[in-house]
């Protein structure tokens, strides 16, 4: 800095300012080395504040000396309006994922055939193993060894710049070791220690907590004030070199994955010391065994091992199929399972009154969440499992939040429990709170179809974001309007005047205009988003784009005989009877009618459909790195296909994308054909 120069040069007042503030910055430095890379802080938290207090201070003071590098620069910036887009040089992709020995040989044969069909050369393989961090992708690139851009994954070719917030990270560093131009990938997470200080401080505040410590930092590295990413302390692991210009010496430390691990401590970056390089097949299930009993052991979620070939030429030569790299597979920990209490058995009421047993918990950590809840489904179950209060189970979580019960631990029952005896009546009903079986199914409902409860869970839905999309309407909120007498039915959310919000708490002039606009906005709706949101039994999302796809408006709709709605592809008998008699109800049509006053549907233009996939049903799981979920079912529905929630028997195809969940593993027990994301795009282009 030339201004730096003469500063000193002239041995001037401002030259005493700048050692003063080179000074600081080298102290700094040096503590969050201590603090971060070699855990032996010397100073409290309170005396380094001070000090980061006085540097602040001192750069605003002589704004001419600013730096980049400036460890200041680590505490936030000027709030982002939103996040620009970063092109990636390369794309970034994915590996597959395998779950058991056997799958392991599998990809391991499939690797050596390849070599011997393609390669045509007797190679010898090692394979670098390195733990797989439950945290959010980044990609840092840097240029003449100076941090410009950080951006996350993203769809692979495109990511969220992210910068400003990767600069708050104290062990991302600014500058490296030497100036080069290098692309860098890593994983961004948040210690467990650190979720549970950020959730206590959210609990305070009556804020919804984060789930795990993935969410929590791929919600903080999404933050547009970068202030608040700052005080999460989100930490970083490099571990993969994406593109570099580099000399002959760098090139010969990074000729395999082991040497480009090395390089990068070397040149300033954290890397994970957890690595392993294993001659063989046997070695790398030793390591896999020996992390999966062990992954609690860190301050960081691990949810399996990646293993690469070592050799970064033979990675080269295999290069990559349509979806992931052939040379390296993601080797997943099998789902967790972990006993705990029944302290209740309680029910939970949907938006259609059904109700749904659940088990209240003492909270017990599982694959990174405290939960406190497992689902029992219905009564069926309860008797299957012969579950009761007090009872000491087994509780197991496979990708979904809210965890099940697997079974109970007899031995541990208590002499006096008592069977559960499913109850007649239930509060929350309303009225007299009876409840009756459904026909032909094993679920229950509630008989008083008006009761609040009923009424809000009904409203929670229309506004959510698969309905109308009512932004800074939550639960919270329903009920607070509900409660003061201002929504009673649908219709009346469009009739909301800002008078009457100002006068509610929780209720500033800026909030209430936001919820004004945001009620404005979203007065034209599609068709099969405002079918959805009606919460007429057996209409879900895709029976409502069916319906959609079927007939192209809400009058056809309304208008045709139930015998004609069940002729429509995908509408089975239950459905086109609910919908029929739905509309038939006075009371319904009454309120379509008054809604129809304040908003305008987007009748669809029908398609002919092509018929390859008709009769055929799916089941999506894990995401696509080609496409969204959303657009992989409109491919589906497209060509005649049904998409179903979950896995059964009547399931044709399973669509397994990246992290498949608990689905994946019903269907490879049931049988069902699994399609890889390149084997989906195949059938979708055959």
């Amino acid at each position: 800095m030339q201004e730096s120069k003469k500063a000193r040069k002239q041995g001037s007042k401002e030259g005493g300012i700048l050692d003063e503030i080179e000074k600081l910055r080298g102290t700094l430095n040096h503590h969050l080395r201590l603090y971060h890379e070699k855990d032996t802080p010397e100073i409290s938290d309170e005396a380094y504040d001070s000090l980061m207090r006085q540097l602040v201070i001192l750069e605003e003071k002589y704004p001419q000396f600013k730096s980049q590098l400036s460890p200041s620069q680590r505490i936030g910036s000027k709030p982002l309006d939103e996040f620009k887009k970063i092109k990636h040089k390369t794309k970034q992709w994915s590996f597959d994922n395998i779950f058991n020995f056997e799958e392991l040989n599998k990809w391991d044969e499939k690797i050596r055939r390849f070599i011997t069909k393609e390669i045509k050369q007797d190679l010898i393989l090692e394979y670098l193993c390195e733990l797989k961090i439950d945290g959010l992708k980044i990609v840092l690139t840097y240029e003449n060894g100076i941090l410009k851009t950080g951006a996350t994954r993203g769809d692979g070719i495109l990511g969220e710049d992210v910068t400003q917030n990767i600069k708050t990270i104290k062990n991302i560093p600014l500058k490296l070791k030497l100036p080069i131009n290098i692309t860098v990938v890593g994983e961004c997470w948040l210690s467990e220690k650190e979720l549970e200080r950020i959730n206590k401080e959210r609990k305070k505040e009556n804020e919804q907590l984060f789930a795990n410590s993935r969410n929590a930092a791929a919600g903080s590295i999404r933050q547009l004030d970068s202030k608040i990413v700052a005080k999460r302390n989100l930490d970083f692991f490099t571990y993969d070199i994406d593109n570099m210009q580099m000399n002959a010496d760098e090139n010969n430390k990074t000729r395999t994955q082991q040497q480009e691990l090395i390089f990068l401590k070397e040149l300033g970056f954290n890397v994970n010391p957890n690595f392993k390089l294993c001659k063989n097949i046997d070695e790398v299930e030793d390591f896999y065994k020996e992390w999966s009993k062990g992954k609690h052991s860190e301050d960081y979620g691990i949810d399996g091992i990646v293993l690469k070939i070592n050799n970064n030429e033979i990675q080269k030569a295999l290069g990559y199929t349509a979806k992931s790299p052939r040379f390296g597979v993601a080797y997943k920990f099998p789902a967790i399972q972990t006993t705990t209490v029944i302290k209740d058995i309680i029910f939970q009421i949907g938006r259609t009154g059904v109700i749904t047993p659940v088990a209240v918990l003492e909270p017990v950590r599982i694959a990174g969440s405290v939960v406190s809840r497992a689902t029992l489904h219905n009564e069926d179950e309860i008797k299957r499992l012969d579950t009761r209060i007090g009872d000491t189970v087994i509780i197991q979580k496979a990708g979904d939040v809210i965890p099940d019960i697997v079974s109970v631990v007899l031995d541990l029952r208590k002499k006096d429990s008592k069977p559960f005896i499913f109850p007649i009546k239930i509060s929350g009903c309303g009225g007299d709170g009876k409840i009756e079986k459904i026909p032909g199914q094993v679920a229950y409902r509630c008989i008083d179809k008006n009761s609040f409860s009923l009424l809000s869970k009904k409203i929670h839905y229309f506004v959510s974001k698969k309905c109308f999309n009512i932004d800074g309407m939550g639960p919270q909120i329903v009920d607070l309007l509900m409660e003061n007498g201002l929504i009673n039915s649908f219709d009346d959310i469009f009739k909301l005047r800002k008078e009457d919000l100002l006068e509610l708490p929780r209720f500033a002039e800026k909030s209430v205009d936001n919820l004004i606009e945001s009620i404005n906005k979203a007065k034209k709706i599609t068709l099969a988003r405002f079918l959805t949101s009606l919460s007429i039994d057996f209409i879900g999302e895709e029976t409502a784009n069916v319906l959609s796809q079927g007939f192209g408006s809400l009058d056809k709709i309304i208008k045709t005989k139930k015998e004609d709605l069940q002729s429509v592809y995908g509408i089975g008998e239950k459905s086109a009877e609910s919908i029929y008699e739905w509309f038939k109800n006075k009371n319904n049509f009454d309120l379509v009618e008054r809604l129809l006053k304040y908003i305008e549907i987007e009748n669809l233009k029908i398609k002919k459909i092509q018929g390859k996939f008709i009769g055929k049903t799916f089941v999506l799981t894990g995401s696509l790195s080609t496409m969204s979920r959303d657009d992989a079912k409109g491919k589906i529905r497209e060509f005649g296909g049904d998409i179903s929630s979950s896995v059964s028997k009547n399931t044709d195809y399973v669509v397994a994308g990246d992290d498949p969940g608990s689905k994946y593993d019903k269907a490879k027990e049931l049988g069902i054909k699994i399609l890889s994301e390149e084997d989906f795009l195949k059938l979708l282009n055959n």
